[in-house]
């Protein structure tokens, strides 16, 4: 590690307010108290919270060296009640997701300036078009409905470690249980047929899972479905099963992945299963991989994020949020009409829930959005909390299933595909 400083974006994740306490610190406070505890010596309770949290990744020293020393490791830049932008010393990058407050999210900066990419308007008119032309497909309904509801419970609790043959206590990005689950996850893909790589975009980062479906005709066209598969627990704690952040979209992509083995799907373009890493160290991996493609100038119709799509407050209807700031338009409206063409149970509605692996993408200019479990502001009271499992109220994978049915119509539609019909 060099003595570096890194800009590091911090924001409100967009929260309902009933998940707050009345005395919870406010963001500000939370930054004085970091910053006195990286530069002044620790107290026995910080060390003991530190020595857990570097249990989630054990396979890299995240711990510095600087407290005491003559550079300081934290500084506030700018503070407000819901953002901040602070300077991090690079050796506690591997954990700003466990030294910030919970409701918070980072967004690593880049260390040179990234410049302004547009949508192209021939990107844009590509998904007007796709929503001009769009009409229901009692092909693409059969294949939406095949989804597995028993396959992705058994994948899920095999990821959070519920499944007792299950190894992994945590997946964040610097564990050796997220290389666990990174080379189980492209094992599974590989079962379906796809070609996978585990792409290292950083050092000590577990890698990308970067899965692909060629395409029967050529072309370059792309249409990419990702979700992250890294997580974030408690602080203080070694476990971080992350069930819904974010399990729910990781098996969501595996749900579809095995529904194309299973209906002997091929495409007419060239389809991605990404499960990224480094989304709870802001966006890392994501920002890794859509800088690559379009430094390739590749060719991508639409991406779509899944990102906390499990949790279902049992006094609500099903449903799929959207961005409301962030994202291209046209994608989310394309979205809105899918859900109401094959999961008309899904109430649509916008999120103010940030930030999520899409935004890499609509920054280098790539048609880009996010499916949220949501209408409106983060409900899960497990968010950011080692007790997101997937054994408990509110975790309903028929609402995954729904959302997945979404993304999956999305994508036979955007991409074209063949698939024999029933029976043969």
């Amino acid at each position: 590690m060099s003595d570096e400083l890194r800009y590091v974006w911090v924001q409100d994740a967009g929260v309902d307010p009933s998940l707050r306490r009345p005395d919870e610190p406010s963001l500000e406070e939370s930054l004085l108290v970091l910053s006195q505890s990286l530069i002044s010596e620790p107290s026995e309770e910080w060390n003991a919270a530190l020595d857990s949290a570097e249990g989630q990744h054990p396979f890299t020293k995240a711990r510095t060296t600087v407290a005491g020393g003559s550079l300081s490791p934290f500084k506030a830049l700018w503070t407000s009640r819901s953002a901040a932008l602070i300077a991090l010393h690079e050796s506690y990058l591997p954990m700003i997701d466990l030294l910030i407050p919970r409701f918070y999210v980072p967004v690593l900066l880049p260390s040179t300036p990234l410049p302004f990419v547009p949508v192209p308007s021939s990107a844009i008119d590509r998904v007007i078009n796709l929503i001009k032309t769009l009409k229901f497909s009692d092909q693409i309904s059969i294949a939406v409905n095949s989804i597995s509801l028993p396959q992705m419970l058994n994948d899920i609790r095999f990821l959070t470690g519920e499944d007792k043959r299950s190894t992994i206590l945590t997946r964040h990005s610097f564990s050796t249980g997220a290389l666990t689950a990174a080379a189980w996850l492209s094992d599974r893909f590989e079962e379906t047929g796809a070609k996978c790589g585990l792409k290292k975009f950083s050092e000590d980062y577990a890698p990308n899972v970067i899965c692909r479906y060629p395409s029967l005709v050529n072309t370059t066209e792309t249409v990419i479905l990702s979700a992250h598969y890294d997580s974030r627990g408690s602080w203080g704690s070694t476990r971080a099963p992350g069930g819904n952040d974010d399990g729910s979209g990781t098996v969501s992509l595996l749900g579809i992945a095995r529904t194309i083995l299973r209906k002997k799907i091929e495409f007419k373009a060239n389809v991605e299963l990404v499960a990224f890493a480094g989304e709870e160290q802001g966006l890392v991996g994501s920002r890794a991989y859509a800088k690559e493609l379009r430094d390739a100038d590749a060719d991508i119709t639409l991406m779509i994020q899944a990102d906390m799509i499990a949790y279902h407050s049992p006094s609500e209807p099903q449903q799929l949020g959207l961005p409301e700031y962030i994202g291209t338009p046209e994608v989310a409206t394309l979205l809105t009409n899918i859900s109401s063409l094959y999961a008309p149970n899904l109430y649509v509605g916008p999120t103010r829930a940030c930030c999520s692996d899409h935004q890499s993408f609509h920054q280098q200019g790539f048609p880009a959005t996010q499916v949220f479990e949501r209408a409106g502001w983060i409900l899960d009271p497990m968010y950011h909390n080692s007790g997101d499992l997937s054994n408990r109220t509110g975790y309903d994978l028929e609402q995954v299933k729904s959302i997945a049915k979404v993304t999956f119509a999305t994508l036979l539609h955007a991409a074209g595909f063949e698939m024999p019909a029933e029976g043969v």
